[in-house]
């Protein structure tokens, strides 16, 4: 699943410090999939020429529209009519002004007035120039025309030397907010928990027990459930990854501040609990308030069981029925006969799905950009291919989606 893939984006480059970073955006577009074709304003040539533009996209860039030979070729109207997604960046306090004044004097404004398709604007200014009442009185007035959608700016050190608000937001986050809009919304109105990443048990405050578990699976679930208009909370063990855009994350570190926090998001009302987190198993007995000295440290340690999250979680909702309960998806990294363990645990623990990956296998296990999961039901078995931790998250949540019913009903409501 590649919103990208096929798909005709337009960016509209303004004339700002920032246009330098928008050749970064082109390339992670067309990288994704996109056919990508650019309109540049006046100012915008004084900062990077036309021809750079030409050479990452492949197109000529639409500057004039007073040149017969662009108009020919791929004017205003051309371009409006194949856009599946107009991209301004950046987006200067001037281009928002006659955006929202419905101006149609340059080559980028034009453009946006003879396409149909959703318009995302990524904001860049000096901070007191964000900052102006007219200036937010025409951000206002876009975002509530329902056609124009937002993605920053960021705040930081901007070209000006001042810190604040206005920075260009990063390209990797403009790509986020463009693939929101290019994905279907098949789960908005739901509200999903993940857990991600392992846990830590300590032993003392230096040391613990933990896992590999670097929550790469956990954060694409998240990311592709607020992609598809789910509201997501995540609730993440100690790990370095970014937290994804729209979704709330809730850190932990233990089994049981896990735990205390999954109670919580669900008892707040939930339809998914998807459990991602590699929680350990066992933790010690004691934990020593300060570093055991090496001298002191024994060859044994204590162990006690850490709590079942999942399992426990499943037990709080008794014999419910969905959608009286929330839809319960478990993980099961396996070294041998995956399936067959992820059967015996989606039973055991009465659950509607677990997916289920041999962690030997190449490309499958802890750390990987990839996976290979086996989605297993009370209705059988569904062996995907090997993919991206991206793809696997959106087959995941396809096969959640028809359990929870909720296509089904909404077409049955729609007949």
């Amino acid at each position: 699943m590649n919103p990208f893939e096929g798909k005709n984006i337009v960016v509209g480059v303004g004339g700002g410090i920032a246009v330098y970073r928008v050749c970064e955006l082109v390339r992670l577009l067309m990288k994704r999939g996109a056919a990508v074709h650019a309109a540049m304003t006046k100012n915008a040539q004084e900062f990077v020429t036309p021809v750079t533009f030409e050479a990452l996209t492949g197109h000529p860039v639409l500057t004039d529209l007073f040149d017969l030979s662009q108009k020919a070729i791929f004017g205003h109207l051309e371009l409006g009519r194949r856009a599946d997604l107009f991209i301004a960046a950046p987006a200067t306090a001037n281009l928002i002004a006659r955006i929202r004044m419905g101006m149609g004097d340059d080559a980028v404004t034009t453009t946006i007035l003879s396409c149909a398709c959703p318009v995302l604007l990524a904001p860049a200014m000096n901070v007191q120039m964000w900052k102006n009442r007219q200036v937010q009185e025409n951000v206002g007035a876009l975002k509530r025309d329902g056609r124009f959608s937002f993605v920053g700016p960021g705040s930081g050190t901007l070209a000006c030397g001042t810190v604040g608000e206005g920075r260009l937001s990063e390209p990797d986050e403009i790509v986020d907010a463009a693939e929101k809009l290019l994905t279907p919304q098949d789960m908005a109105g739901l509200k999903v928990v993940v857990t991600a990443g392992p846990t830590r048990e300590m032993a003392d405050p230096v040391r613990f027990l933990t896992n590999p578990s670097t929550g790469k699976m956990g954060f694409a679930v998240a990311k592709a459930a607020a992609m598809r208009g789910a509201s997501v909370t995540l609730v993440s063990g100690p790990v370095s990854l970014k937290t994804p855009m729209g979704v709330r994350r809730v850190d932990a570190v233990s089994a049981i501040q896990m735990q205390r926090t999954v109670n919580e998001a669900l008892g707040a009302g939930a339809d998914m609990f998807i459990s991602a987190a590699a929680v350990c198993d066992q933790r010690p007995a004691e934990v020593s308030p300060h570093k055991v000295k090496k001298e002191a440290l024994s060859s044994e340690l204590e162990l006690v069981r850490t709590p079942d999250i999942l399992k426990e979680s499943r037990a709080q909702f008794g014999d419910a029925r969905i959608p009286a309960r929330p839809l319960f998806v478990g993980f099961a990294a396996e070294t041998e006969r995956a399936a067959e363990n992820a059967r015996a645990k989606l039973v055991g623990k009465k659950l509607d799905m677990v997916a289920a990956n041999d962690v030997t296998e190449a490309g499958s296990g802890f750390g990987t950009e990839t996976n290979r999961l086996v989605l297993v039901t009370a209705q059988g078995e569904n062996a995907l291919p090997p993919m991206t931790k991206e793809g696997a998250a959106n087959e995941l949540l396809t096969e959640a989606l028809k359990l929870l019913g909720r296509r089904d009903a909404d077409a049955g409501k729609g007949a």
